[in-house]
């Protein structure tokens, strides 16, 4: 009903922006309820040791995640824009890079846990769910369908992948699984997603055959897609290496804290990401066809992110204590005040991601690697000195320095994003009078 009625008043442009945010929202809502339920259900029965250890498996090889992408997704949805025509060789030659660099991020963990010899179990948990970077190199079809402005296909492989990935989760608490368990219904998630995206491609748009290896795309791909690389790397190291600092600096149980506050910060960064990828595709036409309109929409597209954020970021710090005690329950309490804190990464989050995409559509991408790696050093630095001194909420203080820092403030150090820091300037100060008149910023 809500569908049809905005359809009636908006424009062609707006129907199809207005249907693909429906279809994310839709796809996310349904995601972080069912995470958030089953969520806590596992937390609660593992505990903040075990929960901690989970957590700490999975960060780690979240690292190694930017290796097994190589930075190739923005460049593939620009490029897919760009070149619809050329569909099959650019997702046929995406996928193959990704393969090939997916093995070589998972031969490097294998080697790096034989090096430092980490305690058995930990090392075949990690080895495990290593195994989830091979079916995320069929995100390429996800990317295509971001490309078109037609989430709708890839949400309803997403939702039914939710489902039963809860059914499983919900029976291996019935069960009082290990959590080993627990770490392999996550692998079987992934490759159900996977196996889902490929189901929406061939129904929808054509056969997985068609896609084709073009060689001359391969090194253009990688030199666009290597600045993001290091530039990714850095990132995937500040939004990471705290917990696996946590947990060699602290333990497991910690971890489990700082990740209860850190599960909530994740859920509340899906409007913003949304907006982003959404609004990214029409960016990219205007650029190149309507130079004044991209200009006034890039602007929007600053304000939007940033004080949907801080609206955001406001109501989960002031209710941080009833977040955690009626969901986690009283032993997580003491992610509280990590959560408070943590809550405004969601602005520093909006301030990055949506300059991030400007840079990558402008095509300065190269200059990326300097404020990510300033972010890096930062995280990595301040989380050694503050970590000791106050534990997690220390680290909760690193996280918001961090995003803030090498989204925006970087920028005074390099002139040639000295522009987009004077349109997040704007966004802070002003940025609120595009969510007060939403309908006429959408046109």
């Amino acid at each position: 009903m809500i569908r049809k009625h905005l359809q009636k008043k908006l424009s062609a442009t707006q129907k199809k922006v207005a249907s693909n945010l429906y279809w994310a929202m839709l796809g996310k809502i349904v995601n972080i309820l069912s995470a958030l339920f089953v969520g806590i259900l596992v937390a609660r029965y593992l505990g903040p040791e075990q929960y901690g250890l989970m957590n700490y498996v999975i960060s780690f090889v979240t690292i190694f995640n930017i290796i097994a992408t190589f930075g190739l997704d923005d460049i593939e949805i620009r490029e897919l824009s760009k070149q619809p025509e050329n569909r099959n060789a650019i997702i046929g030659t995406t996928f193959r890079i990704r393969l090939f660099f997916a093995t070589v991020a998972f031969l490097l963990i294998f080697i790096l846990l034989w090096i430092f010899k980490s305690d058995r179990f930990t090392s075949s948990m990690i080895l495990i769910y290593a195994i989830t970077l091979f079916p995320g190199c069929f995100n390429v079809i996800r990317n295509y369908f971001t490309s078109i402005i037609q989430n709708e296909y890839v949400v309803k492989t997403e939702i039914i992948r939710t489902v039963i990935g809860v059914l499983i989760k919900i029976s291996l608490l019935f069960l009082k699984a290990p959590l080993s368990l627990f770490i392999l219904a996550t692998v079987a998630e992934m490759l159900l997603v996977s196996s889902g995206y490929i189901i929406s491609y061939q129904k929808k748009v054509g056969k997985i055959k068609d896609w084709r290896f073009q060689k001359e795309y391969v090194l253009f791909f990688i030199r666009e897609a290597f600045p993001l690389v290091l530039s990714g790397a850095a990132i995937i190291i500040y939004q990471r290496i705290d917990q696996v600092m946590i947990k060699n600096m602290i333990d497991n149980e910690s971890v489990g804290y700082f990740a209860t506050a850190g599960k909530f910060v994740d859920l509340i960064l899906f409007l913003p990401l949304i907006i982003t990828q959404t609004v990214t595709p029409i960016l990219v036409r205007l650029y190149s066809s309507d130079t004044v309109r991209y200009e006034q929409k890039k602007q929007t597209f600053f304000d939007l992110l940033v004080w949907t954020s801080v609206i955001i970021s406001l109501i989960v710090s002031l209710s941080a204590y009833w977040l955690i005690s009626f969901t986690y329950g009283k032993q997580y309490l003491l992610a509280v005040p990590a959560l408070q804190i943590m809550a405004w990464k969601t602005v520093g989050m909006a301030l990055s991601s949506s300059s991030g995409q400007i840079i990558i559509l402008e095509g300065i991408q190269k200059w990326s690697i300097i404020r990510n790696i300033i972010g890096m050093l930062v995280c990595v630095g301040f989380n050694l000195l503050l970590i000791p001194k106050y534990g997690i909420k220390g680290s909760a203080w690193v996280t918001i320095f961090t995003v803030f820092i090498s989204g925006f403030l970087a920028h005074i150090f390099i002139p040639t994003y000295r522009p987009i820091m004077k349109l997040q300037i704007k966004s802070i100060i002003f940025g609120w009078k595009s969510i007060l008149h939403l309908k006429s910023s959408l046109k």
